[in-house]
């Protein structure tokens, strides 16, 4: 009744078309869920998500979910729990996400989970990754152990935008590391992020993952950019 009267007067908002959220719908409205445009990265293994990566770094799977476009949902949806703190919208997309990929699991086979670590400064700035709600939701659905500070981010810098290429390849190839690499050697490592664009920073993460002996990495986002 007191839920049902808070709902009346201050009733809980679609992050993605900003209508308020019916009766059995969980914090991304029926709508939303229908107009997200979908990846099919599952049934392509050799797809753009995985092309990202091809010549740069061995990985064994790479997909994503969505396509992120500049006016759409799915940006939306990762702004807001990126940047203003819903953090629910992280659980309702790890819940989600997790029965895309549960028949998908037996033939990827990841040992465990981690995530793209953000530099305490910046943890300390927006004061939580959001990818750990996600991350903790996919991995609790699909009974896979999540590993999330499995690796660390050495160095602190708001965009790389303004440096050569040449810089921000060197800088890249330390900008991660394994905090212990005997935790992950020898495992098949599921390493996740929000947005996929050109690929770099997961790269990064990756080869950090790679120097621990016996390691395989595959990588899956959210979304993916195609600017």
């Amino acid at each position: 009744m007191l839920q049902a009267l808070i709902n009346l007067f201050f009733p809980e908002i679609c992050p993605g078309c900003r209508t308020p959220i019916k009766t059995g719908e969980f914090v991304i409205c029926t709508r939303c869920r229908h107009e997200i445009p979908r990846t099919s990265h599952f049934s392509q293994p050799k797809n753009e998500a995985w092309g990202k990566f091809y010549g740069r770094v061995p990985v064994e799977n790479a997909a994503t979910f969505f396509y992120f476009y500049k006016d759409g949902v799915a940006r939306s949806l990762i702004h807001s729990l990126k940047y203003k703190g819903q953090e629910q919208i992280g659980t309702a997309l790890g819940h989600w996400l997790a029965s895309e990929f549960e028949p998908h699991q037996k033939y990827w086979k990841p040992d465990e989970i981690t995530i793209v670590p953000l530099h305490k400064k910046r943890l300390r700035e927006r004061g939580y990754n959001q990818l750990h709600c996600f991350a903790h939701t996919f991995a609790s659905n699909l009974n896979l152990p999540l590993n999330a500070g499995l690796l660390q981010r050495n160095f602190y810098s708001k965009s790389q935008s303004r440096k050569n290429r040449w810089t921000r390849g060197e800088l890249q190839k330390t900008l991660f590391s394994v905090r212990n690499p005997a935790e992950c050697a020898g495992k098949h490592i599921l390493l996740i992020d929000d947005v996929l664009t050109t690929g770099a920073t997961l790269e990064a993460c990756a080869r950090a993952v790679l120097e621990a002996p016996g390691t395989k990495v595959s990588v899956l986002c959210i979304a993916f950019s195609q600017s």
